[in-house]
């Protein structure tokens, strides 16, 4: 078959990106127009601002990806475009542009999940290496700043199909990340913070209890009701508790003043680099920091190679943001390494929102000719199957 050059375009939160990927498995660009400056002030993503942003950025970013890969719009084979989950307002951006590219340029428009690109992400990159088909069964891994899940996934036919083993109950790990973060006064986003100032930290000075749940999932999602019904085990996470525990250990050991002085050195500043966090921290602040991060690993290792045992998996991917974390790597090799399962990460580069993992996991689609319709419209809760 001849090669396939598809376009695609992610603009779930707060990254605006579009890439061309040949045939799923050769990156050709990969352009990504980060909104970090944007939201900092706030200590998080604002979606009326994210969706203004998209809209300033979709444009140049799509040209630029198609001056990279050296590609026309009358060249693509399709253009790809993330459905969900996501913000509403922000998927409706990439969507509405991804509609009127294809109706203009009379193309095939392919809609993605989200979390299913991120599990792309790792295969676009196995491919290129020449890995080019895992052993089955997969178990996935995403996690980021939204989503923590465990998705099984097997073959069927040009696709792959999804079931959901595992979720988080509330706040999302790299949610926890950012949360802490800001609480202790280091900035937004502070996910690769912590990961750079952990190490100078003493990971065993603060114990956290790991979360217990002791009950099925109440929240009954539209469609997957059988996940609280059938008898299959389930590998659940919880990370609001950490994110309390470390503000009562902030209140009870009187960091409040420390953590407002930190806050207010670091604003000073427009780009931090490592030194000047580590000017503003403490002892005390950086043994906390460690032993968060630790606590936060340790519960996604456990839980995840707990489930690659129970059912039996014969290859781990890790993917979404929070797996650009150097310690969740680390002990991900370390362990899997012990378990025997092998376990594979994207690049960093593509560990966090891009356009390439969309594109990847729109070219299944392609080949099985699985087209979105012009009247398909962003859904924030998508589901993956």
């Amino acid at each position: 078959m001849a090669d396939a050059y598809i376009l695609g375009i992610e603009s779930s939160c707060d990254e605006t990106a579009a890439a061309v990927v040949r045939s799923g498995e050769k990156l050709i660009s990969n352009v990504v127009a980060s909104q970090i400056a944007t939201h900092q002030p706030y200590g998080g993503v604002v979606p009326e601002l994210a969706s203004r942003e998209h809209l300033r950025a979709i444009v140049p970013v799509v040209r630029q990806a198609l001056a990279d890969a050296k590609q026309t719009y009358h060249s693509l084979d399709a253009i790809a475009v993330t459905q969900g989950p996501g913000l509403a307002g922000a998927l409706l951006v990439g969507i509405s542009y991804a509609k009127a590219l294809a109706f203009a340029l009379d193309k095939p428009l392919i809609a993605v999940n989200h979390l299913e690109g991120h599990v792309h992400a790792v295969l676009l990159e196995e491919r290129q290496k020449g890995n080019h088909e895992p052993q089955f069964p997969v178990l996935a891994l995403v996690v980021s700043g939204g989503h923590t899940h465990l998705y099984l996934a097997a073959r069927k036919n040009e696709g792959w199909t999804y079931e959901n083993i595992g979720h988080t109950r509330d706040d999302a790990a790299g949610e926890a990340f950012d949360k802490v973060a800001k609480l202790i006064g280091l900035g937004y986003p502070g996910g690769p913070i912590v990961d750079r100032l952990a190490p100078h930290g003493d990971p065993s000075a603060v114990k956290f209890l790991p979360a217990q749940i002791k009950h099925p999932d109440r929240r009954h999602h539209r469609g997957q009701k059988e996940e609280i019904e059938n008898d299959r085990p389930r590998f659940d996470f919880s990370y609001s508790g950490i994110k309390t525990a470390v503000l009562r250990y902030v209140e009870v050991h009187g960091m409040r003043d420390s953590i407002e002085l930190r806050r207010q050195a670091l604003a000073k500043i427009s780009k931090p680099k490592l030194e000047d966090y580590l000017a503003t921290c403490d002892r005390q602040t950086l043994d906390l920091v460690a032993s968060f991060q630790r606590a936060i690993v340790e519960d996604l290792v456990s839980k995840t190679l707990a489930a690659a045992q129970a059912y039996d998996v014969a290859t781990l991917f890790v993917t979404g943001g929070v797996a650009a974390n150097s310690e969740l790597r680390k002990t991900f090799e370390q362990q899997g390494a012990q378990a025997g399962v092998p376990v594979y990460f994207p690049s960093r580069a593509l560990s966090t929102d891009n356009a390439a993992m969309i594109a990847a996991a729109a070219y299944p689609k392609y080949l099985a000719k699985d087209f979105a319709a012009m009247d398909f419209s962003a859904e924030a809760n998508l589901v993956l199957r």
